[in-house]
């Protein structure tokens, strides 16, 4: 099943780009198994997209991601990473190039987080210079302040920590593709939820194409710019989260996400989707952002045991009403496109 990849907004400043992805007709088999583990799976990847593989136990999603940096080599079809067949690079540096990240850090225990983070720069022969500066460059990127956690032995981190790291040391090297396989599964909720924030805002600064596998739903929800749902081997439905959320494929896809979870449904949709522009109370004591979405006005309604407030832009222009009938319409119907333009005239 083949998809097109999903157009990413421009950005007004200079951002590393990410690598445009091809998988064709990629296969995996094993002589002991009578189902493929990835069977004749087409997808493109767009550079700087962020994609999470979506699926129950057994689905083929972490077989799929780790043939793109050859951990396993597919029985048949064809990678290619920026229009370059994987096969036609030594697999030491196609890895070079690529990040990769796994639920278990693999950090090496006798090294401090500095020399762990430096692994791969070292073997590239970096200037020892170039090295200390990417190092604290990376350490203030996954916020661990370079003065405190340099010198530091895995042994003295939390386990939040140690992930921060390993994504440290997978950025190391400036790759232009990011492997993630279940990252956060093995932290606690709390931790959890402030690294997926972590990695959004890193994504949102670095622009890395990121193909990331959970079987977390809220948390492809949360992190995805498309999901790619997979069952039994097979790619089973292709978009974003609130396509996939609003118009599942299929009654397994409509039971992996929980179509009918409303709130959920209401996370993925922003405000401005079900505002009036034409009701523009200046006056208001209750606004809510228009960057926000659904949920976050629900709450805030429910709070303030209102039926309707005022829309406002990040910098306190007011464009709007939302009603508390309008949300429930857009929750229901799950609305995509802005009721009108943001723009303003002052």
């Amino acid at each position: 099943m083949s998809s097109q990849p999903a157009a990413r907004p421009q950005s007004g400043s200079p951002r590393q780009p990410g690598s445009a992805i091809h998988l064709q007709g990629v296969t995996k088999r094993y002589a002991d198994q009578n189902r493929a583990a990835v069977d004749d799976v087409a997808l493109d990847v767009a550079p700087g997209e962020f994609i999470v593989l979506l699926g129950t136990s057994g689905s083929g999603k972490t077989t799929l991601l780790k043939m793109v940096n050859r951990l396993i080599e597919p029985t048949s079809g064809s990678i290619a990473i920026d229009g370059t067949d994987v096969t036609s690079l030594s697999v030491t540096d196609l890895r070079r190039t690529i990040g990769y990240v796994i639920q278990q850090t693999g950090l090496f225990p006798h090294m401090r987080v500095k020399d762990n983070i430096a692994v791969v720069p070292k073997l590239l022969k970096w200037p020892k210079t170039r090295i200390r500066k990417r190092v604290d460059e990376l350490l203030d990127l996954v916020d661990l302040p370079p003065a405190d956690y340099a010198n530091r032995y895995p042994a003295q981190l939390s386990g939040g920590e140690q992930q921060r790291v390993g994504l440290a040391r997978a950025l190391a090297a400036e790759p232009a593709t990011m492997l993630m396989d279940e990252p956060f599964g093995a932290l606690d909720a709390i931790t959890r939820a402030r690294l997926q924030g972590e990695i959004k805002r890193i994504h949102n600064v670095l622009e890395h194409t990121i193909l990331f596998v959970t079987h977390d739903v809220d948390e492809a929800v949360l992190l995805a710019d498309r999901i790619v749902v997979m069952d039994e081997g097979k790619i089973v439905q292709v978009g974003t989260p609130l396509e996939i959320v609003s118009n599942p494929a299929d009654d397994f896809v409509a039971r992996l996400v929980s179509a009918d979870d409303a709130v959920r449904r209401m996370s993925l949709i922003p405000v401005s989707a079900a505002m009036d522009p034409s009701v523009t109370d200046h006056d208001a004591e209750v606004m809510v952002s228009s960057e926000a979405n659904l949920r976050d006005a629900l709450n805030l309604l429910v709070a303030s045991n209102l039926d309707r407030v005022a829309v406002r832009t990040p910098d306190n222009v007011v464009v709007g009403e939302l009603t508390l009938v309008a949300l429930r319409a857009a929750a229901t119907h799950g609305e995509t496109e802005p009721a009108a333009s943001l723009s303003v005239s002052r």
